[in-house]
């Protein structure tokens, strides 16, 4: 396999532990993608991640997902200090690619990734990781109005159908901007040092939300790493509930598995989709989750944050009626985030890993909606998904700046940059489950 496992003792160079350095081929590195043997390459240093694997903050599973692989957009893409973490690399580091290997693996478009690559560096001159603590701040500050704005309203006009509708309202728009907001601290795109992210994505997510941070970060960042890869994006495990995409209905419909109806999925979304995704089955995840893995830490903030809701409502509604309410916020918060969440990703390309660059990958997976000022509000700017994809840990309120910059380029490679408005993206979820439902009823009579 030509220069696969060839050490470089020439130069004398050593890796973690003192060990000379070999120089490998990107078939012998893609032969380390086992769970019990793994390896990628970043800047073409390959590096053993098997053992450390276990110990990765992000979580062991989205560091697997670029095992036998080249990570170094990933790599880029989901660390705000790279310095920092080439610390914990360099023990991991076995040697590089073969002078005479290609810096990318499987023949991937070695122009477009260098225009990528000079359209990150592009923006970060252009300033475009900068956080605007105001943003932020005002963004925090309307949440926490909203939330005491419900309970004086119930203190001082009393309770009664029209003040509880309007407290439920009220208490739905700050769940859901909370859940943008966490979105933010989840990516590390506030502060500059990560701890600061960690520790407010943990306020935010825990205490104004009652969830769980560790949670969202092994589940939302394997998502980002592969989106729209079966085995791969937990956001597409649909635990047999529904098919999508083109491939997976024809999979089942000629295996004959038919857990579901699917020909009428686009009619039992409405059922099960939006109404249980955040009130049942995130619910019941993350508590599992937190309990599990004895993550106390998390479980902590989760109880103040129901500590603070009883104490709150219980004089109002009492232990039952509070108990009411809250289950009828989050299925309207639900409703929320399951049509914004989908409309870019559902109607997109949906199938097995094909090895794409970072680029191709994400345009693949993702589409952008209209900006306007109420869309960037409502959707917490995932309206420009495509942006947020390629740059997640890119402040938001960027995202507008970027925008122009990556259709330019998409345009110079052939990639479709695609913008809908947002009633089109919630007509796309519907017509894409209908399609994959047809395409399984086909499969499942005639194949």
């Amino acid at each position: 396999m030509g220069k696969g496992g060839e050490k470089t003792e020439e130069n004398g160079e050593c890796g973690g532990g003192g060990k000379r350095l070999g120089v490998y081929t990107w078939e012998e590195v893609q032969k380390h993608a086992l769970k019990t043997d793994k390896w990628l390459v970043i800047e073409r240093k390959v590096y053993n991640i098997t053992d450390w694997a276990k110990r990765h903050p992000g979580g062991v599973r989205v560091i697997s997902h670029y095992a036998g692989e080249d990570a170094t957009d990933a790599f880029q893409a989901f660390h705000p200090e790279p310095e920092f973490v080439r610390k914990f690399l360099k023990p991991l580091l076995i040697g590089e690619l073969a002078p005479g290997e290609p810096s990318q693996d499987r023949d991937k478009n070695s122009e477009m990734l260098a225009d990528f690559r000079t359209l990150r560096s592009t923006v970060e001159r252009m300033g475009l990781f900068r956080t605007d603590p105001v943003f932020f701040s005002l963004h925090l500050l309307h949440i926490i109005l909203l939330e005491v704005g419900s309970w004086l309203m119930l203190w001082y006009l009393g309770v009664n159908w029209a003040t509880t509708l309007l407290c439920v309202l009220i208490l739905t728009t700050s769940q859901s901007q909370s859940g943008w907001l966490q979105h933010d601290f989840g990516h590390l795109s506030v502060f500059k040092k990560s701890k600061w992210n960690h520790l407010l994505h943990k306020f935010v997510i825990g205490h104004l939300k009652g969830a769980s941070a560790n949670w969202w970060n092994h589940r939302h960042f394997q998502h980002h790493a592969k989106p729209n890869i079966f085995s791969k994006d937990p956001d597409v495990n649909m635990l047999h509930a529904f098919v999508l995409g083109d491939s997976q209905p024809v999979e089942y419909g000629k295996k004959k598995l038919k857990y579901m109806p699917y020909n009428h999925q686009h009619q039992y979304f409405f059922l099960i989709g939006p109404p249980m995704l955040i009130p049942v089955y995130f619910h019941i995840q993350i508590m599992h989750t937190m309990i599990s893995r004895r993550d106390w830490v998390d479980f902590a903030w989760s109880m103040s944050y129901y500590l603070r809701y009883f104490t709150m409502y219980i004089p109002f509604y009492g232990f039952l009626g509070s108990i009411v309410l809250i289950s009828f916020v989050r299925f309207l918060e639900s409703h929320w985030f399951v049509w914004v969440t989908q409309m870019n990703h559902i109607p997109m390309d949906i199938d097995r890993e094909k090895h794409r660059d970072w680029l191709s990958m994400q345009l693949a997976a993702t589409c952008n909606v209209e900006q306007s000022a109420f869309n960037d509000w409502f959707s917490g700017h995932l309206n420009f998904q495509i942006e947020h994809h390629l740059f997640p840990t890119m402040p938001r309120h960027s995202y507008v700046k970027a925008a122009p910059l990556v259709r330019s380029l998409c345009e110079k490679h052939g990639l479709h940059y695609e913008v809908k408005t947002m009633l089109q993206g919630f007509r796309d979820i519907v017509s894409s489950l209908r399609k994959s439902g047809d395409l399984w009823l086909d499969a499942y009579l005639h194949k």
